[in-house]
């Protein structure tokens, strides 16, 4: 039996752990991380291990907003396909967008590509401008990870950006038969997925580090950051599991769009 000192240790030890790896974890998926790796007699209740963090000074502060500009569109504009859909397997819908990312001197552009079902990041580019070759290396990935070939049953969904709409990117869809979605308008909430990957990337470890040193820099970081979420961080929307495990259908996931979009 552990004694109270001894449960403290392993909390802050554990707990310094996660927020090393994810420095803006929440609460709640501390608790669910720290109950599953030692059980409630180690965490206790959720409100005692909430009163813990509030003790240890380890509550996070309130977020504040950060907004981002959107990019025009160029071309030709493709319907809505997933108004009311709700996501139903792995590579059902995928969802793409552009998000930057402040280095010293400057600044470099995230270029995202996210399964709708799994939450799990596919394929991800980080470049310092906004050309569509940089957003097709995000999406070569997701059809690598999807094993390639036919994807006829995957929808894909993204803003009307030129990056989404022009020859090079739609050449590649249409090449693997990946059906194409765009928002109707430049409403955030007609992305939703998209910008909440955007949200969590950002919230929970970019504004938490101090600015990146370079491109390079900033790339490996991400790197770690995207595999740590992938693999090791849990979801809420999936039933705290972790999204490559539903991914990749180590564990069941949960319907996803469960909001038809208004």
């Amino acid at each position: 039996m552990l004694t109270r000192s001894q449960i403290r240790t392993v909390l802050l030890e554990t707990i310094s752990y996660y927020r090393t790896q994810d420095p803006c974890i929440g609460g709640l998926k501390l608790y669910w991380e720290l109950s599953c790796l030692y059980g409630h007699q180690v965490t206790g209740g959720r409100d005692a291990f909430f009163n813990f963090l509030r003790t240890e000074k380890l509550m996070l502060p309130a977020r504040k907003p950060r907004y981002t500009t959107q990019s025009n569109h160029l071309y030709m504009k493709y319907p809505n396909l997933i108004k009311g859909l709700i996501a139903s397997y792995p590579n059902h819908i995928w969802v793409s967008d552009i998000t930057y990312i402040w280095i010293e001197g400057g600044v470099c552009y995230l270029h995202l590509l996210t399964d709708v079902y799994s939450h799990a990041v596919l394929g991800w580019e980080l470049a310092p401008g906004l050309h569509a070759e940089h957003t097709a290396r995000a999406l070569s990935q997701a059809i690598e990870k999807a094993s390639g070939g036919n994807l006829c049953g995957t929808i894909h969904h993204s803003d009307r950006g030129s990056q989404y709409a022009c020859d090079l990117y739609v050449g590649l869809l249409k090449e693997h038969h990946i059906r194409i979605s765009m928002t109707e308008c430049y409403k955030p909430t007609d992305n939703a997925v998209a910008e909440r990957m955007n949200g969590i990337l950002k919230t929970e470890w970019v504004y938490a580090t101090a600015l990146f040193k370079s491109e390079q820099h900033a790339r490996e970081e991400i790197a770690r950051m995207i595999q740590f979420y992938n693999y090791q961080r849990p979801h809420m929307s999936i039933g705290m599991k972790k999204p490559m495990d539903v991914y990749e259908g180590e564990v069941p996931g949960e319907n996803l769009w469960k909001k038809k979009t208004k």
